[in-house]
């Protein structure tokens, strides 16, 4: 059975002093995740929002659908001009994204440390 999405939003400092926005999932991410990943990307402030993480340390799951709602928040970052890196992903996920092509649009990294030194 699928866990629900949650998702919240942190706000982090990158090492060069750049504001950071943490888009931190948890649970399954399917087609009823459209809120939790499209509503909490599409509720950050365009403007101030230039580098975004994506936490997926607490997402058990992604089936296809969910994975079509990450590409769509990677497309809408890529044309509103934002920097995305995601971290988290067990090994399975990571060759996922990698073979669907996310890896265009965001850096895969282990941890939010590798992720924030990448920024």
């Amino acid at each position: 059975m699928q866990s629900e999405t949650k998702s919240r939003v942190d706000q982090l400092t990158s090492p060069a002093g750049h504001p950071v926005s943490v888009l931190r999932f948890e649970g399954d991410i399917a087609s009823t995740s459209k809120e939790a990943v499209l509503g909490t990307y599409q509720s950050l402030p365009k403007q101030a929002t230039k580098l975004i993480l994506l936490d997926f340390s607490k997402v058990e799951y992604i089936n296809s659908s969910g994975i079509a709602l990450v590409i769509q928040l990677l497309i809408e970052a890529a044309n509103a001009g934002q920097r995305v890196f995601a971290y988290g992903l067990s090994p399975h996920f990571q060759k996922v994204f990698t073979m669907v092509g996310i890896t265009k649009y965001a850096g895969l990294y282990p941890g939010q440390q590798e992720a924030l030194a990448a920024l």
